[in-house]
Parts: structure tokens; C-alpha cells; sequence
């Protein structure tokens, strides 16, 4: 029996003018998963998600949602939340869920407890954290079938993080689709599978493990860390900090070692799993290299 698909993109490209935003794409999203779309700015996470809602045109592949092309239709079947909030600023919070409610065609109904204590104040008045609370409300409030975030936890504490994806997470249990974008990597560990772009290009898709795969780094463990960290950017490695402990990812320990000793730094130099950060930071290299 074949698994059914909520979002099917085949093969998509957009460019504006000279720039390729989006280049031979494909991605497909089921109901019940939370696929997290990773990427720096620029990767052309945010037009893909447009092609996919049908705010843009897609120049060469396909895109479908529902099993058809993106139309009004479709749109009243998915919850979005753009990284704009797409909140009205100069409305109360009241009145941003009444217009939403009425768009689909429903009776607004009770606020939860944070958002009704600020129910009758501007959009503009309050402060970020309950700006997305009220965003994401707006986007679920009228029980779509698929959820699109655009960075969603973007500019919120710790804490609103942790309870914004456990909403994510209630919305995939009762069998929506979830597409999550994200660029706080230690956020990856909360979908079910990722899809890393790169320069427009899809350059990675699985699990987490899948992903990483049996990539590499380098730990260095000195207490002359500074000296360490200079020497390995002079020997031009892919150096980067974790507190104190110095890292490389990609390295072999041998030239990490030989850098160090050039430099006269007495370093623990241990071979380990790399990081999803590290693991990004290699795909992009080697991105910037088949360029």
C-alpha cells in the first residue's frame, strides 16, 4: 500500500533574474512526521515553503499538496506561520484571532490564559515571545491537516521554545504533517527527519544519524586553548569552539597534532563523533567546492 503524501515537491526551480533561488528541489513530507527544513540564510529555505503555499510560481518541476497543485483550496487546509508572524500590529490580539476565525469560516473561540491577559492589547504592544504564541494560535486555531513554520521559535527564551515544540509535537501525534524550518541546529534532535539545503540545492535528507553518517572531528583539550584555536585557523582548518575545548570537524588527528606541535601548544588530541554543526559546516565546503 503506497504511504500517503501531504506535500510533494518533484524536481523545483526558481530564480529571480540572475539568481537561482531554488535549484532541481524535491521533498516529500507525510502525515504524523515533523520534517525539519535546516539551513543558513540564504539556502533558499523560506522560497521553497512559498512555492510549496503557492505564493510563488515554480519555473521547471512540480509541486503538490493534498495530492494537487497549491490553490486556495489547498491553503485552507494547512496552518502557516511565516517569519513575519503575519500579524496585524495595529489590532489587538482579540481581533487578530477574530479575522482569522472569520477567514475560515468559524466562531472564535477562548483564548488560552496568556493570550487572554493580553487579549485587548495591540499586536505591537506586546512582546515577542507572546507574538508567536499568538502567531502559531492563529495557524492551528482552525485545525489544519499540514502546519508550515518558518522559524518558529526564532527570538523566544528557552523555556516558550521547549513549549512551542511540544505543540509541534501534539500536532504530529494526531496525524497532521508538520514542515518546520529552524536555524538552532540543537533543535534537529525534534524532527522526525531533516532536509538540509545549501545554496539552494538539496545537499543532505534522513535521520539525524543518517545525516552525520560516520563523519568525523577532532577535539583538543589544552589549557593554552586561544593559542590552539589561532594556530589551527593559521593551518587553515575548519576550527570552532565548544566553551574551552577546541574542535575541528573533518580533520584527520594526525595534521590537528602536527599544527599543534608547529606551534609548540601541548594538547589531548582525541578522534570523535562529529556534530551536526561540524557535519553542516563539511557539507558546505564541499557544496562551495562542486560549485
Amino acid at each position: 500500500m503506497t504511504e500517503p503524501v501531504t506535500i510533494d515537491v518533484r524536481g523545483v526551480w526558481r530564480s529571480f533574474g540572475p539568481v537561482t533561488a531554488v535549484r532541481d528541489m524535491s521533498l516529500q513530507v507525510h502525515p504524523g512526521e515533523i520534517v525539519g527544513l535546516i539551513g543558513a540564510n540564504g539556502a533558499g529555505k523560506t522560497t521553497l515553503i512559498r512555492m510549496i503555499l503557492g505564493l510563488e510560481p515554480v519555473d521547471r518541476g512540480s509541486v503538490e499538496v493534498f495530492g494537487s497543485p497549491p490553490s486556495r483550496s489547498t491553503r485552507r487546509r494547512l496552518g502557516y506561520m511565516p517569519q513575519g508572524l503575519g500579524l496585524y500590529q495595529e489590532l489587538s490580539v482579540r481581533q487578530n484571532v477574530d479575522f482569522v476565525a472569520e477567514a475560515f469560516g468559524m466562531t472564535s473561540q477562548a483564548l488560552p490564559e496568556a493570550l487572554e491577559a493580553v487579549a485587548t492589547r495591540q499586536v505591537g504592544e506586546i512582546g515577542l515571545g507572546l507574538q508567536r504564541r499568538l502567531a502559531f494560535y492563529c495557524a492551528l486555531s482552525h485545525r489544519p491537516d499540514l502546519v508550515i513554520l518558518d522559524e518558529p521559535t526564532s527570538g523566544v527564551d528557552p523555556l516558550a521554545r521547549t513549549r512551542l515544540w511540544d505543540t509541534i509535537h501534539d500536532q504530529a501525534d494526531s496525524g497532521r504533517a508538520v514542515l518546520v524550518t529552524t536555524h538552532y541546529l540543537q533543535e534537529a534532535q525534534q524532527c522526525d527527519r531533516l532536509v538540509i539545503m545549501s545554496r539552494g540545492r538539496l545537499v543532505a535528507h534522513g535521520t539525524l544519524d543518517d545525516i552525520i553518517g560516520g563523519q568525523r572531528a577532532v577535539t583538543v583539550q589544552t589549557t593554552e586553548w586561544a593559542q590552539a584555536f589561532d594556530a589551527l585557523v593559521a593551518a587553515q582548518l575548519p576550527v570552532t569552539l565548544a566553551g574551552r575545548e577546541v574542535r575541528v570537524a573533518g580533520a584527520d588527528a594526525t595534521v590537528v597534532r602536527g599544527a599543534l606541535d608547529a606551534a609548540g601548544v601541548v594538547a589531548a588530541v582525541t578522534d570523535v563523533p562529529a556534530t551536526l554543526e561540524e557535519t553542516m559546516v563539511l557539507i558546505d565546503r564541499d557544496t562551495k567546492v562542486e560549485s
